[in-house]
């Protein structure tokens, strides 16, 4: 009987070692030198109301990590710089990490535009490269060190303008669309897709503009889609240009049925800025959090700790989902050399933040995938796909307070 019971404990000492392992929940402090992971965001300039949030999300992960007992036993140190929103800024920054600076790791840019400069720079020095990406030429490049993961791909924008096809009976659906884009990658790269699916249920594009940022006035885009009664109406902005164009559509009393953006909605300034006149307003996501996917919960401590809210804001959880991805691929390959890295991150199905059983093709991209999400009483709902939702379509949106 002895022998039995002390047979149970080691099994039971076994197993909590194990767990420990697994979890990292009693993992020893770091020590050593510092992994340095380095690169820029945009703090400043046109995409900085959601870097500053992607910042945010990065630094969350670094204290996180480190809790967890850093990477590969030791403390993670991260070297960011502010490239202004500007694509060549961002490239001499990642030159200055890499080369001056040494670092071990780089971090994924910010936005798309910084993205697609920056994929040639990390290929030429075969740093694995983990963040949204460019856009679609840019993986057609033949570039093997990056991963979008979850990737912002403007060309999978369809998927989440499409989806409001699934939950309104037929006879109900939008007829028409009126469709405004800002003039940079981001933008231009959805708009060819997104015209596809309008076509292929029966929504006419009645206006289809495109304008330079910064927006001087977006009166003109909504006499527009006011004159020519577009009942869906899509905008590929930015926070600043977004916030113009839905304050024009008011003033204008031009009350579409569905209103739809690829980035406004998603930064946590817009519930301040629109109140209710922000009510109802439908985007697309890679990664809303609070999916039953691992990380998840990481996300949801980093956001009640940091900004006392159980609701992650967008870019921060999305920011945290880049940095886990590559830490699953340094702690995969036990190492800090990037090819070793980049081969585990392709070598099997990966569990992250923005799914299960993720596989990274040969571009570095998993399957194409969107989630859709509305405004509602001051946070996101996950409204599809439906297995995932944790609200219903509001159709047709409310009507414009006075």
């Amino acid at each position: 009987m002895k022998k039995h019971r002390t047979i149970v404990l080691l099994l039971s000492f076994a197993m909590i070692l194990v767990t420990s392992v697994v979890f990292g929940q009693t993992a020893a402090p770091p020590s050593g030198e510092p992994i340095k992971i380095g690169g820029s965001t945009a703090l400043t300039g046109i995409a900085s109301e959601s870097g500053k949030w992607v910042k945010a999300g990065y630094e969350w992960w670094a204290e996180d990590v480190n809790s967890r007992g850093g990477l590969l036993g030791r403390p993670v140190k991260l070297i960011m710089y502010d490239d202004e929103s500007n694509p060549d800024k961002a490239v001499t920054y990642y030159e200055r990490a890499i080369s001056v600076d040494k670092v071990d790791l780089v971090f994924g840019g910010y936005p798309g535009p910084t993205n697609v400069a920056l994929m040639p720079v990390v290929e030429k020095y075969k740093k694995v490269f983990v963040g949204q990406g460019g856009h679609g030429k840019s993986f057609d490049q033949g570039f093997t060190y990056s991963f979008g993961a979850p990737p912002l791909m403007g060309e999978w924008s369809y998927i989440s303008t499409n989806s409001v096809f699934e939950m309104i009976p037929k006879d109900q659906w939008p007829k028409s669309a009126a469709i405004l884009t800002m003039n940079n990658v981001i933008g231009m790269s959805a708009t060819p897709t997104i015209l596809k699916g309008l076509e292929d249920h029966g929504c006419k594009v009645v206006v289809n503009e495109v304008y330079n940022l910064p927006l001087s006035d977006a009166t003109p885009l909504i006499s527009k889609a006011k004159g020519r009664n577009a009942e869906y109406l899509i905008i590929q902005g930015f926070f600043d240009d977004t916030v113009m164009i839905v304050r024009a559509a008011k003033a204008q009393r031009y009350n579409p049925k569905l209103i739809w953006n690829i980035i406004g909605s998603r930064v946590p300034a817009w519930f301040k800025e629109m109140g209710a006149d922000g009510e109802g307003v439908l985007a697309n996501n890679w990664f809303p959090a609070g999916l039953p996917f691992p990380g998840n919960d990481r996300i949801i401590e980093g956001s009640k700790r940091k900004f006392n809210t159980p609701n992650p804001p967008d870019f921060f959880a999305i920011a945290y989902c880049w940095m886990y991805s590559l830490e699953v691929g340094v702690k995969g390959a036990n190492s800090l050399d990037d090819t070793k890295i980049r081969n585990f991150l392709r070598s099997k199905p990966l569990d992250l933040p923005f799914g299960k059983n993720v596989v990274f093709d040969s571009k570095g991209l998993p399957p194409p995938f969107n989630y859709t999400i509305q405004t509602r009483a001051g946070k996101n709902e996950i409204i599809w796909p439906k297995e995932y939702a944790t609200g219903k379509l509001m159709y047709p949106r409310p009507q414009w307070s006075k």
